[in-house]
């Protein structure tokens, strides 16, 4: 069935007489421009984008369909091209059978004994960052994350260092790669890429060929190195022996190595950055939930001599934390999942239609584009009473059994969900209780914030905050 067939039955969706209206509001406000359509249309809308057909989704049974029930019905639609740019053939980009093939190869870095492992690596590197902190200083705090989530992702899953510079020149390329693919996205994006010469080409070239030199740095200490590791645990190592005789899967090369490399490097710090930076903003403008999770830090981790050998050894803080305390650290816990209900770093899934597909009173023609957001879900009062509240109490045990599996799903579903979920949260409740164990942060008055919706949902101006050091 075509989408323009006469016969197809469109859900109520908005339209508009001046051309490409809708899109020009989406570009310049993704989420609002999605929120209203939802907010106007219901579980289902239909509207076009130029001459492309687009349905979104705001139903949790129909987002479980399309990504769990029926997945091999759809592929990754247009954004999937436009990041293999930079991601070449990962995990995040491939398809298909070699996409389930190399999950099978990148898995065992993310099983239960190795994340617990990454847990001291995690509350090492951040309880360096906090010494290195002066009491009253004023920073960036998403700039702070990014370098501190670049490094751990670099030790714990590559085994390699990631100098504090090279971190802060990977944010600032992520960025440029992100403004660069949001382009190519809209309308004529695919003749910006045609024509090297412009400075956003230029920009990207320049970025890419970074990032490259840092990953195949890593490919080459790790093969170096081979010979004489003696503990082989982190995932470039899994890499580099993987293979299947059985399957005729045969050792990867460098560059498919560096595709995984740079997938699993590059999403697995950027969305936990976010993530972060947004947590620390809501705990500076709650402060009844900053209290209240102090006093949980205190009660599970309890109060030391600090003697760092940096700062008066006589000066109380509490302990560090480990793995081992996340079970008791329940409020920490919740105050993440909160976060990233309000904010979440993965914003928005598309997919397109290999085939007609029937879903709810309608049939979706093949090459229609289904978008589910989960920043539209995360804000339907239907499952989260005053959406827009940060409320980490809402997290009872009851509520999350209660609720439909996709009214929640930061990290995606279904065959395509996100691998390293287990460490991203892991590492984002070991670096809240270690950073909130320690400091305190308020959000400087006069800092704008607004969302910057690209592959992630970014801070746009940063997030500026003041320093104060907790004194026991």
């Amino acid at each position: 069935m075509s989408p323009t067939s006469p016969t197809v039955k469109y859900p109520p969706g908005p339209t508009s007489l001046l051309p490409n209206k809708l899109l020009r509001e989406f570009i310049h406000n993704p989420t609002e421009t999605l929120m209203a359509i939802t907010n106007k249309y219901g579980d289902i809308a239909h509207f076009k984008f130029a001459r492309q057909h687009v349905y979104l989704l705001n139903n949790p049974d129909f987002i479980e369909d399309v990504l769990v029930k029926n997945h091999k019905n759809f592929k990754k639609s247009r954004g999937l091209q436009v990041s293999k740019r930079l991601l070449g053939e990962g995990l995040v980009t491939s398809e298909g059978e070699y996409h389930d093939r190399q999950r099978r190869l990148i898995q065992p870095a993310f099983l239960p004994n190795l994340v617990k492992k990454y847990g001291e690596i995690v509350t090492a590197y951040s309880v360096n960052m906090c010494r290195d902190w002066k009491d009253e200083e004023k920073l960036d705090i998403h700039k702070s994350m990014i370098n501190l989530t670049s490094a751990i992702i670099s030790k714990a899953v590559l085994g390699s260092d990631i100098k504090s510079t090279e971190g802060s020149q990977v944010g600032d390329d992520l960025l440029t790669c992100a403004e660069y693919f949001n382009r190519l996205l809209m309308p004529f994006g695919e003749l910006i890429e045609k024509i090297p010469i412009l400075p956003i080409n230029k920009g990207f070239q320049q970025a890419k060929e970074r990032l490259d030199s840092i990953v195949f740095n890593m490919i080459k200490e790790h093969r170096d190195n081979a010979a004489k590791e003696t503990s082989k645990s982190d995932l470039l190592y899994t890499l580099l022996d993987s293979q299947d005789s059985e399957a005729g899967i045969k050792r990867m090369t460098d560059t498919q190595l560096r595709d995984e490399v740079m997938t699993i490097f590059l999403a697995g710090h950027e969305t936990t950055a976010n993530a972060l930076t947004w947590t620390f903003y809501l705990l500076s403008e709650y402060p009844s939930v900053e209290a209240k999770l102090y006093e949980e830090l205190k009660s599970v981790l309890g109060i030391s001599n600090a003697n760092d050998g940096k700062q008066d050894a006589n000066r109380l803080e509490l302990r560090i934390p480990t793995v081992d305390d996340i079970p008791n650290l329940e409020y920490t816990e919740k105050i993440v999942r909160e976060s990233m209900r309000l904010y979440p770093p993965a914003w928005t899934l598309g997919r397109q239609a290999i085939n007609d597909y029937n879903l709810g009173d309608y049939v979706i023609p093949a090459k229609s584009i289904i978008l589910m957001s989960q920043y539209v879900m995360h804000h339907n009062p239907k499952y989260f009473p005053e959406p827009d509240l940060f409320y980490p109490e809402r997290w009872t045990r009851e509520t999350r059994i209660q609720l439909p599996r996709f009214s929640y799903f930061p990290f995606g579903g279904g065959i395509r969900g996100c691998i390293g979920e287990a460490f991203a949260w892991m590492e984002g409740i070991l670096i809240v209780a270690t950073v909130c164990s320690r400091w305190r942060m308020f959000h400087e008055q006069n800092h704008k914030v607004e969302l910057k919706p690209l592959i992630t949902l970014r801070p746009k101006y940063g997030m500026k905050m003041q320093l104060e050091q907790k004194k026991y």
